[in-house]
Order: structure tokens, then sequence, then C-alpha cells
């Protein structure tokens, strides 16, 4: 058995690059991004998608084949090239390819859109099944999976298992009612005669179901896509998105925001380690000073403040808010933004929000005016996180449903969570897009994820 880590498949680009700089035979295969041709040789730039640099290939007109070979070399083509990799004279890169053989595995033609320019990201948008080709939505997606991998380390390393919760479901976590229906029907929807003989729809939070297993297995996290059929069409809203949610039995308030922040700090410094190349492209291009907002995001302590002490802070303020600011009101991305930036100028926990905010599931306080719940703000994004202590008095969450209208009948097995060795546990949801928002500095988060579902909008 090959352990991890060996050659099972051939090298590639980012590999490639790495390799000492000396001579030696290989075969390398990539997508064409650009060619300038010479009176008897041609340069090709070379591209796997492993890291954002290229590979140069120096193809000689004399090569076997070429008569016919320069007409298929186009932009975009996929080609394998056999030659010697040795010391480049160029500047800029270290290493180059002398082609002795060419195979073009595909050609492109002269309608294939991403020829050499700068392109925007709403055109790019309009051709989603290419846009990943391009160095800067190339560069997310190798961003995202480092990520990604990241908060699988940290939390294995922390004693969580992941649990695969479903993605249709009968329950509304949020009870907005922003749920996609699941139907099998059509005309007049008679629910009892559906294929789930209820009411279904696509799930908007995978916690409900992952508290099942934290109270079987203390530690446990859900990772996966969610849907909200919200009509926000705004750079930071999609209908389909993914979202980490870790669930902590005996755990408190204060234990969910230590983990949050580690967390958090772990995966953005797994980022600078390992994506240097792909942060330095943003910082150039999307966002200056990114990697000294990153770095600083890892070395500092996170604030904190309750809901009270936000009001009262954006109270005094002399910023011009467009909406008034009073105790009991939902936070905008204004105030979210202007405590994050400018007042503690870094991240921020505001907790015990008014219990009229929150969900049903959040603990109440003493005094039952506010729920033991935090949301964490970021400079740039406003709302990155956002969890709780969760009910764990049988008594008091029955209370809390019939107050939000919902029926405790028809959620019998959460409920049975508390009738049946009830423990006091928290968790939290991280919107992971929004994280990619924030490590890219990317102005959309249409940008952040591979295939966006908007509004009116749902390419390939």
């Amino acid at each position: 058995m090959n352990a991890p880590g060996s050659a099972i498949l051939p090298p590639r680009l980012v590999d490639i690059l790495n390799l000492p700089a000396k001579e030696q035979n290989l075969r390398v295969s990539g997508w064409l991004r650009t060619r300038r041709d010479a009176p008897s040789f041609s340069f090709l730039e070379l591209n796997d998608g492993s890291c954002l640099q290229g590979l140069q290939i120096i193809a000689e007109h004399n090569l076997p084949g070429w008569e016919s070979l320069h007409k298929q070399i186009t932009t975009g083509a996929a080609l394998a090239v056999r030659g010697r990799l040795m010391p480049s004279p160029a500047r800029g890169q270290r290493l180059e390819l002398r082609a002795d053989e060419i195979t073009v595995l595909g050609t492109a033609d002269a309608s294939y859109p991403l020829q050499k320019k700068r392109h925007s990201f709403e055109f790019l948008r309009s051709i989603t099944h290419l846009r990943s080709r391009t160095n800067a939505l190339g560069a997310v997606a190798r961003v995202r999976n480092t990520l990604s991998s990241a908060i699988h380390q940290f939390l294995q390393a922390q004693g969580f298992i992941q649990v695969h919760t479903p993605l249709i479901t009968t329950s509304d976590c949020e009870g907005a009612g922003e749920m996609f229906t699941v139907t099998t029907l059509s005309g007049t929807a008679d629910y009892s005669r559906d294929f789930f003989g209820r009411h279904a729809g696509l799930t908007v939070s995978g916690q409900l179901q992952a508290e099942v297993y934290a109270m079987s297995h203390s530690r446990v996290y859900t990772f996966g896509p969610t849907f909200r059929a919200e009509n926000s069409n705004t750079t930071r809203h999609l209908a389909e998105f993914w979202m980490l949610e870790p669930e902590v039995a005996f755990c408190d308030l204060e234990g969910d925001m230590r983990l949050a922040e580690a967390l958090l700090r772990f995966v953005v410094g797994e980022l600078l380690q390992k994506n240097a190349e792909d942060l330095a492209l943003f910082d150039q291009r999307l966002e200056p000073g990114l990697l000294d907002k990153l770095r600083r995001f890892t070395t500092t302590p996170f604030q904190r403040l309750t809901y009270t002490e936000a009001i009262e802070r954006l109270q005094s303020s002399p910023h011009p808010f467009a909406v008034p600011v009073s105790w009991g009101m939902d936070l905008q991305a204004e105030h979210e933004r202007y405590l994050a930036e400018e007042l503690v100028v870094g991240p921020l926990f505001v907790t015990n929000y008014p219990a009229s905010l929150k969900p049903f599931y959040m603990r109440l306080d003493e005094g039952e005016q506010t729920v033991a719940a935090m949301d964490l703000l970021v400079p740039g994004i406003g709302e990155l996180a956002g969890g709780s202590q969760r009910e764990e008095r049988l008594e008091v969450l029955e209370a809390r449903m019939r107050t939000a209208g919902m029926d405790p009948a028809q959620y019998g097995w959460y409920l049975d969570l508390r009738r049946f060795g009830s423990a006091p546990h928290s968790g939290f949801g991280l919107g992971f897009e929004r994280l990619v928002l924030f490590c890219t500095g990317s102005a959309n988060i249409r940008e952040c994820i591979p295939f966006p579902r908007t509004p009116g909008s749902a390419p390939c």
C-alpha cells in the first residue's frame, strides 16, 4: 500500500518548480496560458492549477510535427510536454523546460474567452465553468482548500468527530421560514401525500442534528452546504453556501468563544504559511495591506463587548449612522463594521443579545431579557460567525418555542435531548465563504465559491 505523500501520480507544476535547479528529463501536463513566438522558437507558459506560477516551455520550431502542431497550440489548449528541465537565464523564474516532444491533448479555438488580458469579475461570472482557469479564481480555489483542510486538522486534533447532517430536513433551525421546499408534488401541495409524508426543505443549518451527536459524542462538527431562500441580492449573501458548525457538550458561552478564536487564528496562520504566493496576488490586486491584516489577526486577542455595551458605544459615537441606534434593535451592517473597524480595530465578540432577536434554542440569561449568544465581527466583513450556549432546560426551551410560534410537538426528538441526560452545551456557525472573503480581500462573495447560487442566477 502506498503511504500518504508517496508518488502515485505524475508530479504537478508546484512540485516541479521546487525541484533543484539542475538539468533533468521529465514530462509535464497543463493548459496553455500564453504563447510568444520568436523566429526559430516559441515561449509557452503552461499551468496546471497547482500553483499561481506557470512553467515556461521553450519550443523550437524544428520539433517533430511542428508544422501542424503550432496551429493547435493556442491559448486554452491542453498539452503534454516531454523535455529537459534546466536552470532559466530569464529574470523572475528559476527553471524552464526545453521541449523535446509536445502532444496536444485538447484544442481550444479562437472563441476561447480567456485570452491574455484582465477580465472583470462580472464577466467571469458569466463563464463560471471556465473562470477557475484565471489567476485570481484559481488562487481562491487553493485558499478554500487550505482553509477547509486546516479546519478539519484543528478540530480533529482537539478530539472532534465529523458528523454528516442531512441536507433534507423537516426542521427549520432558524425559524425564519427561509427554507427551500423539497417536494415531488405539483399543483396544490398536500404534504401528507408528499415523498416524506410532511413538509420538507433544504437545510438552513445542521446545528439541531449536530446537537444529537454532541449529546452522545461530546465534541462534534458538521461542515457542508446550507441553503437560504432569502431574496438578498447583495455582495455578502448566497442562496447556497458552506457552513462549519462545531457543537460541544459540557461547554458554556466562554468556552464557545475560546474555541472559535483558537480555530480561526490557527486556520489563518496555516493559510499564511501555505498560500503565500496566492495571498501576495490578492494583496497586490484586491486589498492592499491584506497580508498585514491577516498577520495581525493571528496575533491580536479578540475583544469582547456585551450587546448592551455595544449599543452604548454606538449611541455615544459621533459617527452618522443611517439607522438610529437603540437597545433591542438588530445591529445593522454599518453598526457591526463600525464596532470592528473603528472602535476596536480588530475582531470583536458581541455577546448577550436581546432574547427577542435570537432563535429559540439559545439559553436565556438570568433576568430572561437576553440570551447567552455571541456574534464574531471582523473588519471589512461584519459578522463572520455566530453562536450560543444552547438552552438545556426542558421547560424553558418549550416556553421559548411557544413564544416563537412553534409547535413543540413537532420537535419531540429535539426535546428528548433535554428529557434524557440533558447537559450544558454550546456551538457556533461559521460562514465559510465569508471566511474566504475575509482572507482574500474579495469585494463580492460570489468570487468565494466555485458555483455561486443567488436570486435569479444558478449557472451550470
